[in-house]
């Protein structure tokens, strides 16, 4: 079995949806964390910026909260550049909840691999190439400034620590200015650490389109 590729990031709901998610694509994977997107507003700018360069592809549960998940958000990024998955309604409790949800529907976590990747397939999602399945999924993470879980595959997403170091974003004099110069030419807010910055370029950019954008800033 491959990983799926996609051109959009997905936006689910939280950390368990994610981590089902990132064993099947190869994707930046960016959580609401439920309800707290709706206060969130640098949650909502990295969103934002991101559905403008890639487009997003939510996938929340079929429930009352999912929709209202998803209708916020199709009230802050332009039609054209949200596409949405829907999972099937199946009766039914996650294994590792006591008890079921208050409509007793299964979430995102708890569908099986094809049900998700033909929701996936039937969301008109740009699906770029396949990769080799790894158990898991590659992950990375920002710092707790609010850009924090989301997945991304380092295969193929994989500006580093380093990277940021040579390119003067981190580790030297000017470097916060530096940081600051292309958090503001990307509409994200200007305050962010080189460790949440560093997550939301990679929701944003593999390296070679990063380093791209940085030669024309």
């Amino acid at each position: 079995m491959s990983k799926i590729k996609l051109k959009e990031t997905v936006i689910v709901e939280g950390r368990y949806d994610r981590i089902k998610l990132s064993e099947l694509i190869a994707s930046p994977i960016i959580e609401t964390g439920g309800f707290r997107v709706f206060k969130d507003k640098e949650k909502q700018e990295l969103i934002r910026a991101v559905a403008k360069r890639r487009g997003i592809l939510v996938m929340t549960d079929v429930d009352s909260a999912g929709f209202v998940i998803r209708n916020f958000l199709r009230g802050i990024v332009p039609q054209e550049q949200i596409l949405h998955a829907y999972i099937p309604t199946i009766k039914g409790k996650e294994k590792r909840k006591p008890e079921a949800s208050k409509e007793g529907i299964l979430g995102v976590e708890g569908i099986d691999r094809d049900a998700l990747i033909a929701s996936i397939r039937n969301s008109g999602a740009h699906i770029e190439n396949s990769l080799p399945l790894v158990k898991g999924g590659g992950s990375a993470q920002a710092d707790s400034e609010g850009l924090q879980n989301f997945t991304s595959d380092s295969e193929n997403r994989d500006i580093t620590k380093m990277d940021f170091f040579d390119y003067g974003l981190s580790g030297c004099a000017n470097a916060a200015q530096n940081r600051e110069e292309v958090l503001a030419s990307l509409g994200l807010p200007k305050y962010l650490s080189a460790n949440a910055m560093l997550a939301a370029m990679n929701c944003l950019f593999t390296k070679e389109e990063f380093e791209q954008y940085l030669s024309q800033l």
